[in-house]
């Protein structure tokens, strides 16, 4: 009979941590980052997107230097670990397989911008994934811009929807990033805090993102959910490319990094609901064209159906008029287009693949229409979107 000395010791559980944010936050560019500068740590990635076009994968995978060292599933149509959801587990059950759990350090889980990351939580925490997996953080990534221009204050029916996800999402995180803040002075920094603490009191911890760019030692490790855990966090700001960011001039005052409300919070994991079941108006389509597209025209074709349409979401890659793969990333009537420096293959095969001569967009919106958007973009742009 083998003694208990003889027993494998059993592999520690593999920390998880969820990033959540509305749609737009800067979620997926925020990831890159992580990735980018992951040093050592081998990655699973699991991004989940409300569409059918996989936008934030393909950007992810196309960066070269993660093969091998980041292993990255979608999740497109809809929201991971709610009810109606039966990828979500067996996805988890195989990163714990013993050929894969070797070759795992962490997994990051970006959350459709439409969901709670109660549900993945939750999950986590049942009787198939506890003994594989622990909770490490959530982390909740901010349009601070937004939130300084009350855009997910209560108002009407589209935005007493949005503002009523948003503050669910910062209730059920623990750490909340608070991103496109370049430029922003301290007053600005201290009125987004603010109203942070005022929407969710319970936060332990509010960090800046200069650049979307965010420390790793503030994202991967924080061991928020282990029992007995000491937590050391440390402010470290993070400047510009070639700089470092001043810290607030009183630390004191901006009490996110004075570590107030280290206090275990509820998560309330049983009071989430899929939100289809409260308010269907949420919807994605995407539109396409065959033909090459001025990018300056369509970047105002698309704002200008954000303001014609309740449209809250918009991206995709563009195939100009000069044959250059265009990236377009708009949130409300804010609308870029930049040269897609990843190009258009990014490792996607079969249904996917996007062919490059093909312009394609995903709208996320509360209750659009999808034909008024189609036919603006036809008139606006000269060429036919479908």
């Amino acid at each position: 009979m083998s003694s208990a000395q003889d027993l494998p010791t059993p592999l520690p559980p593999i920390p998880v941590t969820v990033v959540t944010g509305f749609l737009g936050a800067g979620k997926t560019t925020l990831l890159r980052g992580l990735v980018q500068r992951r040093q050592s740590r081998r990655l699973a990635l699991l991004i989940n997107e409300f569409g059918e076009v996989a936008i934030d994968g393909m950007l992810l995978r196309a960066d070269g230097d993660v093969q091998g060292q980041v292993q990255i599933q979608d999740f497109p149509h809809g929201l991971i670990a709610y009810g109606d959801d039966e990828q979500f587990v067996p996805a988890m059950l195989a990163l714990a397989a013993p050929h894969h759990r070797a070759r795992i350090d962490h997994v990051l889980i970006e959350t459709s911008g439409l969901a709670l990351p109660s549900a993945v939580m939750e999950v986590l925490q049942s009787e198939r994934l506890a003994p594989h997996f622990v909770l490490d953080a959530t982390l909740a990534v901010v349009d601070t811009p937004l939130l300084l221009e009350d855009a997910f204050a209560d108002g009407g029916q589209a935005q007493a929807a949005t503002a009523q996800l948003f503050r669910q999402q910062l209730e059920y995180a623990d750490v909340v990033v608070l991103n496109k803040i370049d430029g922003m002075a301290e007053p600005q920094l201290l009125q987004a805090e603010q109203r942070v603490r005022a929407l969710a009191p319970n936060v332990r911890f509010l960090e800046l993102a200069y650049g979307a760019k965010l420390d790793i030692r503030l994202a991967l490790g924080l061991r928020l959910h282990q029992a007995g855990a000491a937590v050391h966090h440390h402010y470290t700001p993070v400047g510009m490319p070639g700089e470092r960011a001043a810290a607030p001039a009183d630390q004191r005052r901006f009490n996110g990094h004075a570590h107030s409300g280290l206090a275990a919070h509820s998560h309330g994991l049983a009071t989430h609901k899929h939100f289809h079941e409260q308010d269907p108006g949420w919807l994605s389509f995407t539109l396409r064209s065959d033909a090459q597209q001025s990018g300056e025209r369509l970047r105002s074709a698309v704002a200008a159906a954000a303001l014609a349409e309740p449209i809250l979401r918009a991206k995709g890659f563009v195939n100009d008029d000069a044959g250059r793969p265009l990236l377009l990333q708009g949130v409300r009537a804010r609308v870029a287009i930049a040269e897609n420096e990843t190009g258009r293959d990014t490792g996607a095969t079969g249904a996917d693949k996007v062919p490059a001569a093909r312009s394609e967009l995903v709208f996320i919106g509360y209750h659009p229409s999808r034909a008024r958007v189609a036919r603006m973009l036809t008139e606006l742009t000269g060429t036919e979107w479908k």
